[in-house]
């Protein structure tokens, strides 16, 4: 019995040096293997939430720890960028920044490039200012941004007539402001500013010189509807054709060539 007990400690014994040994083996090339999993960049992201158009300053900006394996070629880093704070401040955002987010170069605009909407303009579209009054535009509830349809009314003879001579236009801005502030529900200004295609350009011009232009506001659904449909027929200088009733005398609605 005292031998076999003397046995069985002894084959313990030599399994747990084993072990041991194995592990030993094993256990500095498993650190290594964590430490390279967890290499490390410092990315520059907005310390707060940054608005479109908005002057960016140092102190909005801030370096935060990323996966060195998420890094984005987008990104701008500490090790390709060191003074990027110092470099970027004074920017001007083309596109809103959520706090925490990367920033990233080609939605900026640095100082020299161009003013605030030159820089948020989509390439290829043209901005327009248009006479506006707080009637014309949903009673004053337009704000920047907003998706709108624009309505032509004129005399022709005797009559008034109206038409929709471009659908699911973006506002870039409402007199000098091209976001909404403080939380306000309106935003005054004498003129509003379109995001346009050139050739819309041309239709809306020759319409303010025929009559008064007005904006319907469109729904937010209509927000992410592509407005290729309604550009079609626009490029045409042609919407719907609508009736109105003025002191009890129907009028027809002409299109604009």
């Amino acid at each position: 019995m005292k031998r076999a007990r003397l046995l069985g400690i002894g084959v313990a014994l030599v399994t747990a040096l084993f072990a041991a040994f194995v592990a030993s083996k094993f256990v500095p090339q498993t650190k290594e293997v964590v430490k390279k999993d967890w290499d490390t960049l410092k990315v520059l992201v907005a310390d707060k939430n940054i608005d479109i158009g908005q002057k960016i300053l140092s102190k909005q900006l801030r370096w935060q720890v990323w996966p060195a394996d998420a890094v984005s070629a987008e990104f701008i880093t500490n090790k390709n960028s060191p003074n990027a704070k110092s470099t970027y401040s004074g920017s001007i955002a083309r596109t809103p920044f959520i706090a925490g987010e990367p920033i990233k170069k080609e939605r900026l605009v640095r100082l020299g490039e161009g003013g605030v909407l030159a820089a948020i303009l989509p390439s290829g579209m043209r901005a327009l200012s248009v006479p506006i009054k707080d009637k014309n535009v949903a009673g004053g509830f337009i704000l920047p941004n907003d998706r709108v349809d624009v309505i032509l009314s004129r005399r022709l003879g005797k009559q008034n007539v109206s038409e929709t001579l471009l659908s699911n236009i973006r506002v870039l801005a409402v007199g000098k402001e091209i976001q909404q502030k403080d939380g306000k529900k309106t935003v005054s200004g004498k003129t509003a500013t379109l995001e346009l295609s050139p050739r819309q350009v041309e239709i809306v011009s020759m319409a303010d010189a025929m009559g008064e232009i007005s904006l319907s506001l469109r729904s937010l659904a209509d927000a992410s509807k592509d407005p290729s449909a309604d550009a079609e027929q626009d490029a045409l200088g042609r919407g719907s054709t609508i009736k109105m009733l003025k002191y009890g005398v129907q009028s027809r609605a002409f299109g604009v060539n």
